[in-house]
């Protein structure tokens, strides 16, 4: 589950730490849920697949159809979860301040996730375990590396707390049908780390500021306990961040060595090729780079099976909205609010006067692949994890997920943005200019 998931390959087998302190096998919790699951999840499913009535022999329709309309998120969020629907509605585009949380019933368990390694963290971590447990007798879900600091189990007065938490292990153990919401507890990075562990719907996310910028985390840790009552009690506003599905198709070469009838194994073997993909949940951007090398990155750029152009330069970020304040900032993209259904793509450093950064709709299919005649390979990172080389007959298939990420909001999507904007980017801050009075005017 950290941001990407390899076909075909099966779960290895973990014990899960139960409620009640006892260990059950994940295997048959996989088996004792595969019911309560597929119920669940049916109805998302089906409102959230989103189908194309294609016709046959008519791909230009399909097309130019596919890059009209992007894909219809799901607004399901978890177990119990969902958005509160609203039948006003401008366009067919919700208008943001209606997009409001409400449960279908009651929230039971939470998931904290708590930055690793961080000193800073351990008392509000605490604090919060403390209170969502005693307080509120929800049913936390800890990472069982979480509780292997020494910090916290070496703390005898926390250890009985710790006893009725629920643990897990990232790769090895699917939670994604346990858990009602999550409250990060740190960074970005923190959010980002959260997004990656759900590769379909995802419950609610409440984010604490205790990083260093804390774009996406908009809720102080001081008043932690009147605010975490009111999203238990359904009163809080949500922005649906979107993510990108992407997929990548790697040919994988190896060469057999042929063996002739008396069973004498050639020197000259043959080259044969298979096919491996793996399929990520981005919440900030892909970026393809040129990496150690010290050639140009040379990558060819299809949209909706055509070829747009070819990258020439350091490399290309793909980015949503929410990613647009991360990386692609950095590279001269402008920032785009969370609401608007789009891609971006952002050169990096382009050996051109003449190659700006784009928008696209979010219904279109992007496809990156090393050009025919590049000099070397290229770099490929999912929200900065995950980092792995593409070679020539690789490909990179990118769109808009069905599943958002549904973002707690301190006040509301338009606000708190804008808040983010000016806290933590400093977005148009200059010195006034001074007041000119009558006497300044007749000179």
């Amino acid at each position: 589950m950290d941001g990407g998931e390899e076909v075909r390959v099966e779960a290895v087998p973990y014990c899960f730490s139960a409620c009640d302190g006892g260990e059950v096998s994940s295997r048959s919790l996989t088996r004792r849920n595969k019911k309560t699951r597929s119920l669940s999840t049916s109805s998302a499913g089906s409102s959230s697949e989103y189908r194309w009535e294609l016709k046959k022999g008519n791909h230009d329709l399909s097309r130019r159809t596919q890059s009209l309309h992007g894909p219809s998120p799901v607004t399901t969020f978890g177990p119990k979860a969902c958005m509160l629907q609203n039948p006003h509605a401008v366009m067919h585009i919700q208008d943001p301040a209606s997009q409001r949380l409400t449960w279908n019933k009651p929230p039971k368990s939470v998931l904290v996730i708590k930055k690793i390694r961080d000193a800073s963290l351990l008392e509000p971590f605490k604090e919060l375990c403390i209170f969502l447990t005693e307080m509120k007798n929800m049913i936390v879900y800890v990472e069982k590396k979480v509780l292997e600091d020494p910090a916290i189990s070496g703390d005898e007065n926390f250890g009985a707390i710790t006893k009725k938490f629920c643990t897990f292990r990232e790769d090895l153990d699917d939670i994604s049908n346990r858990v009602d919401f999550i409250i990060c507890l740190g960074g970005d990075g923190t959010l980002l780390y959260a997004s990656s562990l759900f590769q379909e719907s995802v419950p609610p996310v409440m984010a604490f500021h205790l990083g260093s910028l804390g774009f996406l985390t908009p809720f102080k840790f001081d008043t932690y306990q009147s605010q975490v009552t009111q999203i238990i009690e359904g009163n809080a506003a949500i922005v649906l961040r979107s993510r990108l599905k992407v997929r990548v198709l790697k040919e994988n070469w190896d060469k057999k060595a042929r063996v002739d009838e008396k069973g004498i194994i050639l020197t000259n073997g043959d080259i044969e090729s298979s096919r491996k993909a793996v399929q990520y949940q981005v919440l900030n951007e892909v970026v393809v780079d040129r990496g150690p090398s010290s050639y140009l990155s040379n990558v060819d750029l299809f949209l909706d099976g055509h070829l747009i152009t070819t990258v020439q330069g350091d490399g290309v970020i793909v980015s949503t909205p929410t990613g647009s304040t991360a990386y692609a900032v950095a590279a001269g993209a402008s920032m785009i609010h969370p609401n608007v259904p789009a891609i971006m793509i952002t050169p990096i450093c382009p050996h051109s006067l003449s190659f700006r950064p784009i928008v696209v709709p979010a219904g279109v299919e992007l496809k990156i692949m090393l050009s025919r005649g590049a000099r070397n390979t290229a770099w490929v990172s999912f929200d900065g994890r995950k980092r792995q080389e593409i070679c020539h007959g690789d490909s990179i298939t990118i769109t808009t997920s069905c599943f958002p990420v549904p973002s707690i909001c301190f006040r509301d999507p338009v606000n708190d943005w804008f808040e983010s904007l000016a806290q933590c980017l400093h977005w148009n801050v200059r010195k006034k200019q001074n007041y000119l009075s009558s006497e300044d005017e007749e000179f």
